[in-house]
């Protein structure tokens, strides 16, 4: 209200402006949601590109990379990937059964991103 008794507008003039300023806000948040979403889709498109995807058949070689969960003695030493394993079955959203080399199949899928193939 003292806003109002200073700039000496009419009570109605003060609303009407005020409402065209609140649709003008509104209009820029629209405009900002519009530009962050573009962004975030560009982004993706960009990140999307570089990914290189890593598909497994039945047969194929793999390294699985191992998990140091219990401190190792060999510490920075330590193997990065154990195996190699056979991939007996592959699954659509990524996950692997393996087997190991003498033919002892793993009862568990295990998620593809934790493996590499090996080429002999």
């Amino acid at each position: 209200m003292r806003v109002l008794a200073e700039s000496a507008l009419e009570e109605a003039e003060w609303a009407k402006q005020r409402y065209e300023q609140l649709n003008l806000i509104d209009k820029k948040r629209l405009i900002a949601l519009c530009h962050g979403q573009c962004y975030q889709q560009k982004m993706t498109r960009a990140f999307n590109a570089r990914v290189r995807h890593c598909e497994f058949n039945p047969g194929d070689l793999v390294l699985r990379k191992v998990f140091h969960i219990t401190p190792d003695s060999r510490g920075k030493f330590a193997y990065k990937y154990d195996g190699p394993f056979v991939v007996r079955e592959t699954f659509f959203g990524g996950a692997i059964i393996l087997s190991d080399m003498d033919g002892t199949e793993n009862a568990l899928p295990v998620n593809a991103d934790v493996f590499k193939k090996y080429y002999p």
